[in-house]
């Protein structure tokens, strides 16, 4: 559903607490990705996920909003028949402890890479359309930094108190960069400037080897990792 800013997470064991811990399944399915993403329902991310004050579990959301304004509880027999409506098919709410996700747990992008494939693409981006964890901004604008920083290491904040991420690989992209955030309609062009430039990757993927506590205007340094 739409991507949320937030000013500080918890950095856990399994990622940003909270993050991508419910999934609708679509109940039809006996595949091995029975989930449904925006990807195939495009008007998914024009709903926005809510957390009410009294949540017992204030890291998950209890509401979502519908493009509509209607608010509808994350578990409710409402919230599933409207998706079904527009699916097509029936779903179901799920609460995945551990979190589902793509390739790690932990998903990386410069601001710069982001400004950098909107020139190429030819209009102005939106970060919301990657869907990072993280969004760093660099000392030195070099689009595609994060290429460098495979096997390596990020250190988030001051020393000794450091949340680190372990950088393990290029963040290969799908058609979710095409679809604008507010609106919900495709642009092509977006990944096909992917494609076309930089072997259809932006941004890094990472595995969290210290949890700690990330908050927007910490310092990020980078550490190459080194062999004993």
């Amino acid at each position: 559903m739409a991507g949320e800013r937030v000013e500080a997470v918890s950095l856990g064991w399994h990622g940003i607490d909270g993050d991508r811990r419910l999934a609708l399944r679509r109940t039809q399915e006996r595949n091995d990705f029975p989930w449904l993403t925006a990807s195939k329902l495009p008007d998914l991310i024009l709903f926005t996920p809510l957390r009410h004050e009294d949540s017992v579990q204030s890291d998950l959301p209890t509401h979502v909003r519908t493009p509509e304004g209607k608010e509808m509880a994350v578990f409710g027999e409402e919230l599933a028949a409207e998706i079904q409506r527009r699916h097509k098919a029936p779903v179901q709410m799920t609460h995945l402890r551990s979190g589902i996700f793509d390739e790690a747990s932990v998903s990386v992008i410069a601001a710069e890479t982001v400004r950098e494939i909107g020139t190429l693409a030819g209009s102005a981006l939106d970060v919301r359309r990657f869907r990072p964890n993280i969004v760093v901004r660099l000392l030195r604008p070099n689009p595609f930094e994060e290429d460098k920083w495979l096997g390596g290491i990020l250190l988030f904040g001051r020393p000794g108190e450091r949340p680190r991420v372990s950088v393990t690989m290029r963040d290969v992209r799908c058609s979710m960069v095409n679809f604008d955030p507010d609106s919900g309609r495709a642009d092509p062009e977006v990944l096909k400037s992917l494609v076309r430039t930089h072997e259809n990757t932006a941004g890094a993927y990472g595995t969290v080897i210290r949890i700690g506590r990330l908050t927007v205007g910490q310092t990020v340094r980078f550490q190459e990792f080194v062999e004993e």
